[in-house]
C-alpha cells in the first residue's frame, strides 16, 4: 500500500461518514495498491473500511497473485467459477461488519455486479470517485517538481516538433516523433494527439493517419510522464501560412488562455475561472464553438481533478494542478487549442509550461 495515500483516504472515509470503499481492477487500484489485475466480467476488488482495515475478493484464479502482493496477514476471499460469487461477498461483508453499511464504489466497477450486490446483500453503494480524486488531487513539494520537469521536457520538445513538421508526413509521424524525444529526453512516453487540417476542429480526435498539408492548422496536445507524473500542452501551428480569420481565431483563444491563466489562484471560486476565460471568447462572437471545460486536474493521470468548469463549485487551494485550454472548433472546418499547466501556489499560481504562444507557421 501506498501508505501516505491510504492514511489519507482513510481519514477522508471518516469524514465522508462512509464505511468501506470497494476499488476493482484499475489506475486508482494500482495506485492506491501498487499493483492492478485484470479486469474482467469476474468480480473482485479490494475493500478499505474507514477503521483502516482492508481485504481483498477474487476469482480463484487471482487469489494466489494478489495474496502475494497483500501479504499473508490480509485475508483473501476467492470464489469458484462454479459456485454463486455473491456468497463469497455475503461472508466477506459479514466477517468484517459491513452488513447494513455504506460502501463507495470507484470508477471501474461495473454496474451489473454492484445491482447483483445489491440484490442479494443488504448494503448501499454510493459513488466513491469523488473520495479517491480527494486523496490525490492536493501535490506535494515532491509531485510538483516532477511536474515541473515533466512540462520542461514537453516544453522542449516543442522546438524540435516545429523542425520535424512538414506536408507529405502523417500526423501518426508526429505523434511518434514526440514519444521518440521524450524517450531521448529521459521523460515515458506519455499522451499525445495530432489533430491536422479539419480535424483539428475535433477536440478528441482519435486518429492519426491523415496526411499533412500545405495550409493546415495543426493543433498539437502531446505530454510525457516523469517518476509517474504527467504533463499535458497543447499548441496550434500553421503550415505554410496563415489567414486573417486563422490569425483573429488565434489571438482570441489566446487572450482566453491567459485570461484564465491571470483568475486561476488561490482561493479562487472555480466558476469565475471558467467565466473569465469564457467571457473572452464569447464577446467575440464565438461562444457556440467553445463547448468544452475549461480544464482538468493532472497528476498521476492526464485526467484527475479538480475539474476547471462552472458546475464545480469549489475554490482553488495551493497544490491544485490543472491545465487552462480553452479552444475555438468549427465542426469540420477548423479548431485551435492552446493549453498550459498551471500550479495554484500559496500567493497565486506557477505556469508550469513556458513554450512560446507566438504564431507559429511552419515553412520548409
Amino acid at each position: 500500500m501506498r501508505q501516505k495515500y491510504f492514511d489519507k483516504l482513510v481519514n477522508i472515509l471518516k469524514d465522508r461518514k462512509l464505511d468501506a470503499l470497494l476499488i476493482a481492477p484499475s489506475e486508482e487500484m494500482e495506485f492506491i495498491m501498487g499493483h492492478n489485475t485484470h479486469l474482467c466480467e469476474r468480480f473482485q476488488g479490494l475493500i478499505i473500511k474507514s477503521d483502516g482495515t482492508y481485504f481483498y475478493i477474487c476469482n480463484l484464479l487471482t487469489v494466489d497473485e494478489v495474496q502475494a502482493v497483500l501479504g499473508p496477514d490480509i485475508k483473501v476471499y476467492g470464489w469458484f467459477d462454479g459456485d454463486n460469487f455473491i456468497d463469497t461477498v455475503q461472508k466477506a461483508f459479514q466477517e468484517n461488519g459491513l452488513i447494513g453499511k455504506t460502501i463507495g464504489v470507484n470508477s471501474t466497477e461495473r454496474a451489473f455486479i454492484i445491482l447483483q450486490i445489491m440484490e442479494a446483500v443488504n448494503v448501499k453503494f454510493v459513488n466513491g470517485k469523488p473520495l479517491l480524486e480527494e486523496m490525490r488531487m492536493i501535490k506535494d513539494a515532491d509531485e510538483l517538481d516532477n511536474l515541473r520537469m515533466a512540462a520542461r521536457i514537453t516544453d522542449e520538445s516543442y522546438e524540435e516538433l516545429l523542425q520535424f513538421i512538414k506536408p507529405g508526413i502523417k500526423e501518426a509521424d508526429i505523434a511518434k516523433k514526440m514519444n521518440e524525444i521524450f524517450k531521448a529526453k529521459g521523460a515515458d512516453e506519455g499522451f499525445t494527439m495530432v489533430c491536422s487540417g479539419p480535424n483539428s476542429s475535433y477536440p478528441h480526435y482519435n486518429d492519426d493517419q491523415r496526411v499533412i498539408q500545405e495550409k493546415d492548422v495543426i493543433v498539437l496536445d502531446w505530454g510525457c510522464k516523469y517518476n509517474d507524473m504527467c504533463a499535458d500542452m497543447s499548441r496550434t501551428v500553421f503550415v505554410g501560412d496563415i489567414t486573417d480569420e486563422e490569425r483573429k481565431i488565434y489571438e482570441i483563444v489566446l487572450q482566453s488562455q491567459e485570461a484564465g491563466e491571470k483568475a486561476a489562484v488561490n482561493g479562487a471560486y472555480i466558476p469565475d475561472v471558467d467565466k473569465a476565460a469564457r467571457e473572452v471568447i464569447e464577446k467575440a462572437g464565438y461562444g457556440e464553438y467553445f463547448f468544452t471545460r475549461l480544464g482538468h486536474g493532472i497528476g498521476y493521470s492526464v485526467h484527475e481533478s479538480p475539474d476547471i468548469k462552472a458546475s464545480n463549485q469549489r475554490y482553488l487551494e495551493e497544490g491544485m494542478v490543472f491545465s487552462v485550454e480553452p479552444g475555438i472548433y468549427i465542426a469540420g472546418k477548423v479548431g485551435m487549442r492552446i493549453e498550459d499547466i498551471v500550479a495554484v501556489t500559496e500567493n497565486g499560481n506557477e505556469i508550469l509550461n513556458k513554450a512560446t504562444k507566438e504564431i507559429q507557421i511552419i515553412k520548409n
